[in-house]
């Protein structure tokens, strides 16, 4: 993440044109509103995790972000944005709701609608822009939820706030193919915790509701990857549906539930194959729910065209 300024190297005189500069270039056309007489203190930093926008923003210095009708007129990128408070309580207003974030909550609003969000005291936010396109929940449906709060009390959310936090804490540590792949995991887990938020409004379309569930079914399969008992019976009594119809909802995904199982364990078996350690092969497929070492090395060579063992070797870096 690149620290895009930091008010103490700059002298005073030149500060607030620097900040508001990079705000509008950072986050898009906004209106800055602070009190000339009060002293500016913050940084700011950006970058990419996939698709996704990451920023972090500190500041002591009470003032408000204003996105206006006017604005909006002269630059619309086609994004929703999600604001996490990892220190204060900024106060977000979209549509006529009005909300003031604990630590540890999330909200999200869409950029395309005028917005306010404002801090009454030092504050330490990590910001994410998501293409509209990426996050499985209709515009209509974000609209009954645009500035509502969402904590990490359970579902979607328990996942998506600690995540959100370690991307925005950690963004540079991550290589270029790990950070594509993680920024699906965090657009999807954002997304089931958001659908999840205007399920309990009331708000979900019917057809959001199959993608909400998918998205549910999704996020408990990652979690229980090492269990060996993991199959389409307990995964559908876990969300009261039948197992026909959790084979519905995967057919829309062009795959089968069993099939999405071996490709995610595949899939962190490979990644820890990559990381090193001293972790044998076999152990690492016992982690992940293929405790035959066998059946693991053709599972593995069938996906990635070698065996586990050999493909460690082959990117190992030296």
């Amino acid at each position: 993440m690149t620290v895009l300024i930091r008010t103490s190297d700059l002298p005073a005189e030149r500060r607030l044109d620097a900040w508001r500069s990079i705000v509008c270039d950072t986050l898009g056309p906004l209106d800055l509103r602070i009190d000339l007489d009060a002293p500016l203190r913050g940084e700011i930093e950006f970058g990419r995790l996939g698709a996704v926008g990451v920023g972090r923003i500190h500041t002591s210095t009470p003032h408000s972000v204003h996105r206006t009708s006017g604005l909006i007129r002269r630059g619309n990128p086609d994004h929703y944005r999600v604001v996490l408070a990892l220190e204060g309580s900024p106060r977000l207003s979209q549509d006529g709701r009005r909300t003031q974030l604990s630590r540890g909550e999330f909200a999200i609003y869409d950029f395309t609608r005028p917005y306010e969000l404002a801090y009454d005291s030092a504050v330490r936010l990590a910001v994410f822009s998501f293409p509209r396109d990426r996050l499985a929940v209709p515009v209509d449906a974000v609209a009954e939820l645009a500035a509502l709060p969402i904590g990490e009390g359970s579902g979607a959310a328990a996942l998506a706030v600690p995540l959100l936090r370690r991307v925005a804490l950690d963004h540079e540590t991550y290589r270029a193919d790990s950070a594509a792949r993680l920024s699906t995991v965090v657009t999807d887990l954002v997304g089931a915790a958001v659908a999840e938020r205007l399920d309990q409004t009331g708000a979900l379309p019917a057809g959001t509701r199959q993608r909400t569930l998918l998205l549910q079914v999704h996020t408990f399969i990652e979690q229980r990857l090492g269990e060996i008992d993991l199959d389409p019976a307990s995964i559908a009594a876990a969300h009261n549906v039948s197992v026909r119809f959790l084979h519905r909802l995967f057919e829309s995904e062009h795959t089968t539930v069993a099939a999405w199982i071996r490709q995610r364990r595949l899939e962190r078996c490979r990644a820890d194959l990559i990381a090193g350690g001293s972790q044998s092969v076999s152990a690492i497929g016992a982690r992940w729910g293929l405790p035959d070492a066998a059946h693991f090395s053709r599972l593995f060579r069938r996906a990635y065209g070698m065996p586990p063992a050999e493909y460690r070797r082959a990117h190992t870096v030296r």
